[in-house]
């Protein structure tokens, strides 16, 4: 306790955010490590959480973790049969317009999760959260070829900054 007397805070301003460095000193916490703080508590709360009775602690998470690339990712989460997450797994990086995405590498990776249903995700880095003729194709093989092997597709989630499009919403699944 005679530490925490010791120390000033006095330099700091109400709305700084504090991080401990290795020496044990207190300083302001730059962006980045809030951000991968925040990241830290959501991906805590979407593996501990029901899927389907948590949607916005799995929309915070994807705002946060592409909602700002300038560049497309390709996810999956998976989910066991009761719906809760198992993983959340960044498969595939593209360009700033498009990304490769192969439907062999997505069924081996829910394969080897013990996946039960997936929900598919990827960023749209123009800002636009509209799904393209090429989105909705995907969506279909993707479905296609995880039903073969048993595993549900929940939900298609495109990030475009702070907008989140479901394609289950939309009635595209």
């Amino acid at each position: 306790m005679s530490q925490l007397s010791s120390l000033s805070f006095t330099s700091f301003t109400d709305s700084s955010l504090l991080v401990r460095d290795v020496a044990g000193s207190y300083r302001p916490a730059e962006p980045a490590e809030v951000l991968q703080a925040a990241l830290r508590v959501l991906a805590s709360q979407l593996r501990c959480t029901e899927m389907l009775s948590s949607p916005q602690a799995v929309r915070d998470f994807l705002r946060i973790k592409l909602g700002t690339l300038e560049h497309e990712v390709f996810a999956v989460i998976h989910l066991d049969a009761q719906h809760r997450v198992i993983e959340y797994v960044e498969m595939f990086r593209g360009t700033v317009t498009q990304t490769s995405v192969y439907p062999r590498e997505v069924v081996k990776e829910a394969m080897a999760h013990n996946t039960a249903a997936i929900v598919l995700v990827h960023n749209h880095p123009s800002g636009v959260a509209e799904p393209s003729r090429a989105d909705e194709h995907l969506t279909q093989t993707l479905k296609s070829a995880l039903s073969l092997v048993d595993v549900r597709v929940i939900d298609h989630l495109i990030v475009a900054g702070p907008t989140i499009l479901s394609f289950a919403e939309r009635g595209l699944i």
